[in-house]
């Protein structure tokens, strides 16, 4: 334990534990929707007994509430796009498209702030475009129909992403507590109970059907949004800009890794270029500021 008290230490560990959400989704035989809802479920919980050992009450003000009943939305929403992506295209491409919040979030900044953007930034959203495209080509009409619906879906879990962290944002405008775990366990239970809904209105059972379904699951929602967005928060303050960017390249460049290893995802020259690329982009793109690194999936 004396290592996760270097604030370093805790962000790569966050990251590296993230970085398996997307293996965990492909693993399970439950639906997309299904999935998603254990996620929070079980990551809720996790949540809520580190907020009860802690000792920390929620105290949310009726704005913030309100506000975080919109970063719900967006949340159940961005799992719900994201594990249908997964199973489409991967885990490694459908994370390296869901982690183009970053230019969505600098957009937002330009739009709604007002914000002048770096030339980094501004050289970034070619250059990952350029990256996108050594991945998957540029016949986009003879590639097969699900795997254009898993480009379509990854990258509206970058924009629906981005307007959850945009929410949580504003809804901790006045927070006097440092790290966003109360609002996160807040959204968690939400989405639950959104993609619990979701799922039955599709007509998908919630039933785990068998004992391995169920190790995975537990695992993905207590590690992926317990113990990893924990070890993350409480670290984002106390590391540099380029230690939390560093960290927000982490998460796809592993689930990447992780496709090829576990899935045989074939690779070719090109296509690992343009990995490279995105991935490079991506960084160039979340330079601004390290808050960003709360992104991480």
């Amino acid at each position: 334990m004396g290592y996760l008290a270097n604030p370093t230490v805790r962000l790569f560990a966050g990251a590296a534990m993230i970085s398996f959400s997307p293996v965990w989704v492909k693993l399970v035989s439950v639906s997309p929707t299904t999935s998603g809802f254990y996620r929070v479920l079980f990551g809720s919980i996790a949540l809520a007994a580190y907020l009860l050992f802690k000792k920390q009450r929620l105290n949310l003000s009726t704005r913030a509430w309100t506000i975080l009943i919109g970063a719900s939305i967006f949340f159940a929403l961005d799992l719900w796009f994201w594990h249908r992506s997964i199973n489409y295209i991967g885990p490694g491409l459908a994370t390296l498209l869901a982690n183009f919040q970053v230019f969505i979030m600098m957009f937002a900044g330009i739009i709604l702030l007002h914000q002048v953007p770096r030339l980094t930034q501004v050289i970034a959203v070619p250059l990952a475009l350029a990256g996108l495209a050594m991945i998957v080509g540029l016949d986009w009409r003879n590639l097969p129909q699900d795997y254009r619906l898993g480009v379509i879906f990854g990258l509206l879990t970058a924009v629906v992403y981005a307007g959850y962290l945009l929410t949580l944002r504003e809804a901790r405008r006045d927070s006097e507590h440092p790290i966003p775990i109360r609002e996160v366990a807040v959204v968690s239970a939400f989405s639950a109970t959104m993609l619990g809904l979701s799922a039955m209105i599709e007509g998908h059972s919630l039933a785990i059907p068998n004992v391995q379904d169920a190790v995975w699951l537990i695992v993905y929602g207590i590690f992926s949004q317990g113990i990893g967005v924990i070890l993350i928060a409480s670290s984002l303050r106390q590391v540099s800009t380029t230690e939390a960017g560093l960290a927000l390249l982490l998460q796809p460049t592993l689930s990447f890794v992780w496709d090829v290893l576990f899935f045989a995802r074939p690779m070719t020259a090109t296509e690992t270029a343009g990995a490279a690329i995105a991935l490079i982009a991506i960084y160039l793109g979340s330079r601004p500021s390290s808050k960003q690194a709360q992104g991480a999936r």
